[in-house]
């Protein structure tokens, strides 16, 4: 290769190195290296020379260069020569100090050359070096730069000239007056002192073995003295903290005498930078070097210095640390290498030091200290063995701080110091507290708080975490400290301040106790004497037993506390441990299986109960249980802020009492219960009033007398008296107590013996509950405001009564005050807001109300009237429990939950009302007197109302049927107007009371049947089969919803008497214009379906239904109503037709809602739709579709408007088509019709729609969208799913309706059909020949497209239907319309893909027909041109050589010029004929050169934009392969292109070139001329591949071949390219340049 090419590429790449874009800059320098590393002087000597010619060159464009020569003397500097090595040494060296400016970027570049070269030629290079570093002359600040950067990279090179270079340096030092001098001075010294250090490490590698530290010691201590006195005053921090890191390193090489005499200078004066700056790392690894020479000498000054230099570490220690930021990280753990170093010479100091610090309340000097601490406890820890104590006093001071940082910092030193044994040692107990105080923590976000960003920051769950993991820690892994934690860790369990530690606490002494049973070691037995700090037994398994009814609170303490529980079995009392071995685990099992949400709390606490019942039994010892209901006692003001648990402790105080036998224990323990309760808290009124019923269990007498004493006691006068020492009782509180005693009776009633009560309820406790209660309930109203008493008497009065209904099953009773408790309780629900629902006041008396209705004496009709009317108004009004009331002044609103579990019971309690009112008269007439209050309900407007009003009646039937008892034959005469009520509701759009809808249909047809004489367990069928309606009723799909109300009619039908359809049939008509439009629909289901099935009975009442449905469908708005009446009308069709068909077409256009309907209904009878179908297709067939108008007077064009009668025709036959029920008609037929309307379809495109005879505008319809919609609903109708699939997917609906889209839409149409249903094919094909010859050309159009696919598929030939096909598309070869002529050429080719076996006998006509095809003069778009090379492409596959023999270069000539056409589907269309030719040109010499001729075009249209393109490419190279000559790219061809892999281009092109220069050397003129013609290409991406091309060539070719290449025109086309717009072209360019070596 000509060096003047190489120098020519060389120089443009030098001249493109500062290009503009980023990736080309990077592929420009690839290329000089790659050129570089080939011809390594060759390239450096012309950057050299390039640098040298252009003096002026930008900064950043010279970096470059110095950039590529330091990476190729990097990578090459074995292989260059002595001379350049020089000739760069000085060129680098010159570029560095040529500017006295310091230009950073040119000359550190310059400079990196120089410690390039230096790396091997260290000589040459000081030889350079020194002659810039001249005695007495202040050399250039990259010049010392430099040497720093040697004695880095080139230890051993270096340090033996280090003595010289720091001899001159030393006078030039006081000769630097500016900063930068003095920083790059200093910054040498530290680089160098650094050096020798590594030197005197590893002198057995070393080449001068002989050095030693004190070589340097006087030179290096001159210069401290210098950069120590002078510069490090300096006012520039940059340079004071350089130098400070310079005299760190220094110390180590200074002499021992001169270091201990700077000691006391050099401490302070490096304490000093922290103040003046802040890379505090720097200085903090300074001092530790300074500290470790120090330390290394055995200084004694050192201890002098000691109170500045802690205060100084203290500092450092101290400030904030940010794991996001290392070098806080570094400079805390320096400092604290520091104190290592400290400590190891001056313990004592250093420990007292720290200490005092401790005693520092500041925040971030508390967290040094401890800091410290940890780590000396941790690092030194046989210095530190002596100060246990004392460190152990000390730490108490940080534990009372309160902020959380210091607090972490606490338990990581509490944690160091467990495992150097500090915790046995007295004072250790103070530890252990603080960890579990920290577990006890409460969480430091509510929710609406943000958390700051402060990087060190420590909430309260992070540092509680970390309690936790420490607590557990200590309890498995420090063995020692069992002792210490066992059973001291139990004191911690029963203050409530540590209820949050409850679980981390009990897992740990689960873990202990569990180790000590095991071992048997004696002191797992605990003497509760002797630990005076220790709970009592009893109050432990309280606290326990209270835990565990609240399994999920404080971090899920159940499980744990119950297995602590278990564990302390023996501790607790011997005889507890055998039934709590059986009993708690299947609780443990049972908590295991829940969460919070799913536990049944009612039943858990039961069985607790039962736990605690059962263990009392068992200990069996009285005075223990005593002494256990007393602590009990006590214990209840530890939950004064947990009023659930504290009500729960209520109930095991009275479950305790039971099983007391000491009656005067029984009293004060209830006399203390109700001294000590809040009375203002309902929920503690509750807990009281519960523990004393249950205590009255075995305690009846007792328990009423302290009651009754207690009511009269002075609880309850205003006076001063015990009680009030401290405050005075206002009215308030004494109501509040009044309630709790009027609660406490209702509970003793409820709970007392049955056998005892009854003849105590009038006399002691109604007695005493309306003494308390302010008044005489007989008779006089109810005065008191007081809501808490209005609920407690309610809830009383309800506990009495279910008390009495118990016993009243054994004995009769009569409870006189019935009636006047019952007025009562009325008049409190109706004081209540209508509005809302804040208090429990009315499921109270619900609930009362229902457990007073079966008690004698009964009601009148009236009082029931009144009960219900309120009761159920009251309730079913309410707004819905969503709903938020607004706020008032006295009461806070509920939370949702709270305000959820409300209206729940609410609505329970007048269930239960309705049961019992309905227990005392269970028959049709008292079922009628309850359902008249709910049946307005039953259709309101509001869901909620709605969804109330079923509810209650299902709840109702269904306890009528369970409690039916059928003596005589009675009618159940109100069964056809309740159906007529309920069954609309079944399609409510509610699935709440669509079910219970249901349900009610069954129970009332479960009711029927009953009276009808079945007998219970009798199972009707058909009522059965309303149950698995139910499933099919939760989907609200309106299909669904119709059939299920039909099967429901049919059940209803059969079963309901003749006598009550009539009223049934009107109830319906009501519940068509009920207001949920779901309702009406299914009002008009079960109309239809009941007159279907009975209407033969009706005779009488059709012309009133008639009309009454007229007046209906005027006002119903819902389509489906509409349409069921739509059935009704279809009878009258099935005897009109003709009239019926003519009314509906002279609708006007489009057809509203309800005309679509009728047509819909219509295709119901396939008689009817079959007659419809016929006579439509006659019209069609008959009436022209559309006129030519003029668009106006002032335009000229014509407009297609279509005629009216033929699309209301079609419209009409697209709705009746939607009907199911057409599709046998569609079926029987299916190919007239589809003809029909896809002939229709083609006649409708691009046609306007006609005008409206009222207005003068068009009518809003789309002409060709209507026929597309029949033709696709007939497609559905004749089952062709498949096809409608295969349409769907492709879209082509859209594309048939639009004009520009037609041809496409039909061709899918067509696809579809032969590739799905082709049997039907030669039908159709029949029936739409005719339309060939039509006048209309868009119909000629549809029918050629259609044809001209079929042919694309082998069916037509198996169908033979192949010849009509083919004639036809000849005739069509001469049609007057372009466009049928471009389909006609499409048909013809598509014989090739559809009956190829076919193509010979029909080659004369096929190439004839495409010759002409690709001459065609009328072609605007050039598409039949497109056609025919697509189809000859196609054909070509199978024509025989002989038929085409003679005209392959003649067609190969005429697609050549198509080849580079801007079109991309004509330059695909020519690349794949001309590799469907190749197969006839083989063994034929003029052909493979036309190949040759093409190959460079189809191998650079690899990266054609067009991704068709490249297919084609990839083809035609592949087929045309064997042609080329070559079998190793013939191989390379067909193994890497093929279409559907993608092809790594670069690569391939690189192979290529191998190749093409080894099989056809001769032919490589011919090919680089070829590829240099594309550098002028339209496509970068073309102009890029070329430019690959050609630099590949250039790579591999070899030596001898050169000749066959101009390298002028290939350098002068590249240096073009590396200018060209394109970036990535440039870049390509200069990739290609690298190549020139």
């Amino acid at each position: 290769m000509d060096n003047t090419d190489v120098e020519q590429v060389t120089l443009a790449l030098l001249d493109a190195a500062n290009d503009k874009d980023s990736e080309v800059q990077d592929q420009v320098r690839k290329s000089m290296l790659t050129l570089g590393k080939q011809q390594p002087d060759r390239v450096l000597a012309m950057c050299q020379d390039y640098l040298l010619k252009h003096p002026k060159l930008v900064v950043t464009h010279r970096v470059v260069i110095l950039q590529t020569i330091e990476l190729i003397v990097g990578c090459r500097i074995e292989e260059i020569s002595a001379p350049r090595i020089k000739s760069i040494i000085s060129l680098a060296s010159d570029e560095m100090t040529r500017s006295k400016e310091v230009i950073p970027d040119w000359q550190q570049a310059a400079g990196n050359i120089l410690v390039a070269v230096g790396n091997k030629y260290i000589n040459d290079i000081m030889e350079e070096i020194l002659s810039k570093f001249q005695p007495g002359v202040l050399p250039h600040f990259f010049v010392v730069q430099t040497l720093a950067n040697l004695s880095d990279s080139n230890v051993y090179g270096m340090v033996p000239f280090l003595n010289a270079i720091l001899g001159t340096m030393l006078p030039m030092l006081g000769m630097a007056k500016q900063d930068n001098m003095k920083w790059v001075f200093s910054s040498a010294l530290c680089h160098f002192s650094d050096s020798i250090l590594e030197y005197l490490a590893n002198l057995d590698k070393a080449p001068d073995p002989t050095v030693r530290k004190d070589t340097f010691s006087g030179e290096i201590y001159a210069a401290f003295d210098i950069l120590f006195n002078n510069w490090l005053q300096s006012r520039e921090p940059k340079l004071r903290l350089t130098v400070g890191e310079a005299v760190g390193s220094m110390c180590h090489l200074m002499a021992s005498d001169k270091l201990e005499e700077q000691i006391p200078r050099v401490i302070p004066a490096i304490v000093s930078l922290y103040k003046k700056n802040t890379e505090h790392y720097v200085i903090s690894k300074s001092l530790c070097q300074v500290l470790e020479a120090s330390v290394s000498i055995g200084s004694r000054v050192l201890e002098t210095q000691l109170d500045g230099l802690l205060l100084a570490l203290h500092q450092q220690v101290s400030a904030p640390v940010d794991y996001g930021d290392p070098p806080t990280v570094k400079n805390h753990n320096e400092a604290l290498r520091c104190f290592s170093l400290l400590a190891n010479s001056f313990p004592d100091r250093l420990v007292m030091y720290v200490l005092q610090k401790l005693e520092n309340s500041n925040e971030r000097s508390r967290m040094g200290s401890l800091a410290v601490l940890r780590h000396l406890i941790n690092s030194s820890s046989s210095t530190m063995e002596s100060k246990k104590l004392l460190i152990l006093a000390s730490i108490r001071q940080p534990m009372a701080d309160h902020s959380n940082k210091v607090k972490k910092r606490v338990v990581q030193v509490i944690s160091a110091m467990a495992h150097h044994g500090y915790l046995e040692l007295e004072g250790g107990e103070l530890l252990v507290r603080f960890i579990v105080q920290n577990c006890a923590l409460h969480d430091t976000y509510q929710s609406h708080q943000r958390p700051t960003s402060d990087p060190e920051e420590v909430t309260n769950e992070a540092l509680r975490t970390m309690c936790d993991s420490t607590l557990h820690l200590l309890t498995t892994t420090v063995g020692r400290l069992a002792d210490v934690l066992w059973p001291k860790l139990l004191y911690y369990l029963t203050p409530s301040q540590y209820s949050n530690a409850t679980t981390p606490l009990c897992k740990s002494l689960i873990v202990l106790g569990n180790k000590k049973k095991t071992n048997q070691e004696p002191s797992f037995k605990i003497d509760f004497t002797q630990e005076v700090n220790l709970p009592s037994p009893q109050t432990l398994m309280i606290r326990l037993l209270v835990n565990a009814a609240f399994p999920f609170n404080s971090r899920g303490h159940g499980a744990p506390s119950l297995s602590l529980l278990q564990i302390l079995s023996i501790n607790i009392h011997p005889n507890t441990e055998a039934v709590w071995e059986k009993e708690i685990p299947p609780l443990l099992s049972l908590l295991e299986e829940s969460t919070a949400e799913s536990l049944d709390k009612k039943l858990w606490d039961e069985k607790l109960l039962e736990l605690l019942s059962k263990t009392l039994t068992a200990i069996d010892d009285d005075k223990w249980v005593c002494q256990f209901a007393a602590e009990a006692t006590r214990y209840l003001a530890t939950y004064n802020n947990y009023l659930e648990e504290k009500s729960f402790l209520y109930r095991c105080i009275g479950m305790t009492l039971q099983q007391c036998f000491n009656k005067e224990v029984v009293k004060k323990q209830l006399q203390e219960v109700l001294l000590a309760a809040r009375h203002n808290d309902a929920i503690e009124r509750e807990g009281v009033a519960t523990g004393v019923g249950l205590c009255a269990n075995s305690h009846l007498e007792g328990t009423l007398a302290k009651l009754d004493e207690f009511g009269k006691s002075d609880a309850f006068k205003k006076s001063p008296s015990i009680f009030n020492l401290l405050k005075e009782r206002n009215e308030v509180e004494v109501e509040k107590v009044k309630s709790t005693l009027i609660l406490c009776y209702g509970h003793v009633a409820l709970n007392a013996p049955s056998e005892k009560i009854l003849n105590r309820i009038d006399q002691d406790i109604l007695r005493s509950i309306s003494k308390h209660f302010n008044t005489k309930v007989l008779g006089i109203k109810v005065e008191t405001k007081d809501l808490t008493m209005k609920l407690s008497l309610i809830q009383s009065v309800g506990l009495i009564a279910k008390a009495i209904s118990r016993c009243v099953k054994k004995q009769g009773y009569i409870f006189s005050r019935k009636q006047e408790l019952i007025t009562v309780m009325l008049d409190f629900m109706k004081s209540e807001p209508s509005d809302s629902l804040r208090t429990p006041l009315r499921p109270l008396v619900l609930t009362t109300c229902a457990n007073l209705m079966p008690l004698d004496p009964p009601l009148s009709e009236n009082e029931s009237f009144d009960l219900l009317k309120v009761c159920v108004n009251g309730v079913f009004s309410l707004p819905p429990d969503t709903h938020t009331p607004e706020k008032t002044k006295d009461e806070e609103n509920l939370d949702p939950k709270q305000r959820k579990a409300l209206y729940n019971d609410t609505l329970g309690a007048l269930q239960k009302l309705l049961r019992s009112v309905l227990a005392r008269d269970p028959s049709p007439d008292g079922l009628q007197s309850i359902f008249k209050h709910i049946e307005s309900w039953l259709s309101s407007v509001h869901d909620h109302e709605r969804e109330r009003a079923i509810t209650a009646t299902s709840n109702l039937l269904a306890f009528y049927l369970g409690s039916l008892n059928v003596k005589s034959m009675v009618s159940f005469h109100n069964l056809g107007a309740l159906l007529g009520r309920l069954s609309p509701r079944c399609s409510d759009p509610q699935p709440a009371v669509r079910a219970a809808a249901v349900n009610c249909i069954y129970t009332l047809l479960c009711i029927q049947l009953r009276y009808e004489g079945f007998s219970l367990d009798y199972k009707d069928e058909a009522v059965e089969s309303l149950l698995s309606l139910k499933e099919a009723l939760e989907n609200p799909d309106h299909s669904v919803l119709y059939k299920t109300c039909s099967e429901l009619t049919k059940v209803m039908s059969k079963r309901l008497p003749q006598q009550q359809l009539t009223t049934l049939v009107f109830m319906l008509f009501e519940g068509l214009v009920d207001s949920q439009t779901n309702c009406c629909r299914a009002s008009s289901v079960i109309l239809n379906t009941m007159l279907k099935n009975r209407g033969a009975g009706l005779q009488d009442l059709v012309p009133e239904m008639l009309e009454v449905l007229h007046v209906r469908l005027q006002s119903v708005t819902e389509d489906q109503v509409r349409v069921a009446v739509g059935q009704t009308v279809l009878i009258l069709a099935s005897q009109h037709l003709q009239t019926v068909i003519n009314t509906l077409v002279n609708q006007p256009l489009p057809y509203d809602s309800w005309t679509s309907e009728m047509w819909m209904a219509l295709g119901a009878d396939p008689i009817v739709a079959n007659q419809i179908i016929e006579m439509v297709m006659e019209k069609l067939a008959i009436t022209a579709p559309y006129v030519d108008k003029k668009e106006s007077m002032m335009r000229g064009g014509m407009t297609k408007v279509a005629t009216n009668q033929p699309l209301a025709m079609t419209c009409g036959l697209k709705e009746l088509l939607l009907n199911g029920q057409s599709q046998e008609p569609a079926v029987s037929l299916f190919p007239q019709l589809f003809s029909c309307l896809t002939v229709r379809l083609g006649a409708s495109v691009g046609v306007m729609p006609p005008r409206n005879n009222t207005q003068k505008h068009s009518i809003s319809l789309h002409v060709a969208g209507v026929a597309a919609e029949a033709l696709r609903i007939l497609l559905a109708r004749a089952q062709l799913d498949e096809v409608m699939k295969r349409l769907d997917e492709d879209d082509a609906w859209d594309a048939m309706k639009e004009q520009n889209t037609h041809i496409t839409g039909v061709t899918l149409l067509a696809r579809a059909l032969a590739k799905h249903a082709g049997p039907r094919l030669p039908a159709i094909v029949e029936s739409l020949c005719p339309s060939l010859n039509n006048i209309y050309e868009c119909q000629r159009i549809t029918v050629t497209t259609f044809f001209a696919e079929l042919l694309n598929h082998h069916v037509v030939t198996e169908l033979m239907l192949i010849d009509v096909l083919m004639n036809n598309m000849m005739e069509r070869i001469s049609d007057p319309c372009c466009t049928v002529r471009m389909l006609a050429v499409r048909g013809l080719g598509n014989i090739a893909v559809g009956s190829p076996e076919k193509v010979n006998k029909y080659a004369k006509e096929l190439l004839a027909a495409m010759s002409s095809g690709m001459e065609e003069k009328d072609d605007p778009g050039k598409l039949i041109t497109l056609e025919a090379m697509s189809g000859l492409s196609k054909v070509l596959l199978h024509l025989d050589k002989k038929n085409v023999h003679l005209l392959v270069v003649y067609i190969f000539m005429k697609i050549k010029p198509f080849l580079e056409s801007d079109n991309d589907d004509i330059r695909c269309a020519s690349i794949l004929l001309m590799g469907n030719l190749s197969k006839f040109g083989s063994g034929e010499p003029v052909f493979k050169d036309q190949i040759h001729n093409v190959l460079v075009s189809l191998l650079l249209h690899l990266v054609d934009p067009n991704t068709e393109v490249v297919k084609a490419c990839k083809y035609a190279m592949r087929v045309c392969a064997p042609v080329v000559g070559s079998e190793q790219i013939t191989t390379m061809f067909q193994n890497h292109l093929h279409e559907d892999k993608s092809l790594h281009y670069g690569e391939f092109i690189n192979d290529l070139t191998k190749y093409l220069i080894q099989d056809f050397p001769g032919m490589l003129n011919f090919y680089h001329i070829s590829v240099i013609q594309f550098f002028k290409s339209n496509w970068p991406e073309v102009r890029a591949a070329a430019a690959m091309f050609i630099g590949f060539l250039l790579g591999n070719i070899q030596q001898e071949h050169l000749s066959h290449l101009n390298m002028g025109t290939v350098s002068k086309g590249l240096v073009m390219l590396l200018q060209d717009p394109d970036p990535v072209v440039r870049a390509k360019a200069a990739e290609a340049m690298g190549h020139f070596h």
